[in-house]
């Protein structure tokens, strides 16, 4: 059966954000895109025909995507690889179509895998999470799983990232039963996906603006907060020195450790719920 974005045709979406289109080079091999309200990642150095997509955006970001693709590597590569943090609309919106283009392996936690073969659907969004214009309609947002079972892939049991020679992967639960987070010792760099995220997703106003603020995972789909907390102090425990995640800008050095630490000191005070 051909592989079409139809699971999200009839589905409400979030607005944009400012930051829409906005790409920038994190270090040499890492680019970040700004695919409406979500990050999308390229990981490999610019005309390289070699490289890894992290996570694929929004639903109807094919296109999108694809000429970011075109852009930075050589003429006509495809990924090796296709890397996902976790399953939530905003993080696979595209995927089918581009499997469309690229027949290549997907990889996931294998918590995450019912959710991306049919078995599963995400509980619906929390409206009482956080407060905020965002959780409010986040009921409305897709919450099924997909069919990707051709292509999708259990992440290697030895913690490595497939064609991502010198990172590890981390088990980050919480925000999903399978969500994950990826790390390379050398340079301390963080992709984070939703685990934490550097704007306050349940705003409206500072989803729009991307206003720079360190924060929990969306709390809107959040599941678990105690495993969500043990998550982040996981991710603190790794001294990052450069943080990207699925949302937001990217933080670095003493105001990401610092920001960090913040979050964890006063998560137990705040109402996540």
């Amino acid at each position: 059966m051909k592989q079409t974005d139809d699971d999200f045709s009839e589905s409400f979406l979030p607005l944009s954000s400012l930051q829409n289109g906005f790409g920038e080079e994190v270090t040499k091999e890492l680019f970040q895109y700004v695919n409406k309200i979500v990050n999308v990642f390229f990981y490999g150095e610019e005309n390289s025909d070699r490289w890894v997509l992290i996570d694929a955006g929004m639903p109807h970001a094919k296109e999108d995507i694809m000429k970011v693709a075109k852009e930075r590597f050589k003429k006509d590569s495809e990924p090796a690889a296709i890397i996902l943090t976790h399953g939530h609309f905003d993080h696979v919106g595209a995927l089918k179509p581009l499997l469309e283009e690229w027949q290549v392996p997907v990889y996931a936690h294998e918590l995450e895998l019912p959710y991306l073969t049919g078995q599963k659907d995400y509980p619906k969004g929390n409206p009482d999470a956080g407060g905020g214009l965002v959780s409010a309609i986040s009921p409305m947002f897709p919450n099924h799983g997909i069919d990707l079972s051709k292509y999708v892939r259990m992440l290697p049991s030895t913690g490595e990232v497939p064609e991502m020679p010198g990172w590890k992967w981390f088990h980050t639960p919480g925000h999903t039963d399978g969500h994950v987070s990826l790390f390379r010792e050398k340079d301390r760099l963080l992709i984070a996906g939703d685990a934490f995220v550097t704007v306050k997703q349940e705003s409206l106003f500072s989803v729009v603006t991307q206003r720079k603020e360190l924060s929990g995972p969306p709390r809107y789909y959040t599941t678990d907060w105690q495993k969500a907390k043990k998550s982040i102090e996981t991710l603190y425990h790794l001294s990052p020195q450069i943080a990207v995640t699925g949302h937001g800008m990217p933080f670095e050095d003493d105001e990401l450790l610092a920001s960090l630490k913040d979050l964890l000191d006063r998560f137990d005070e705040k109402s996540f719920h």
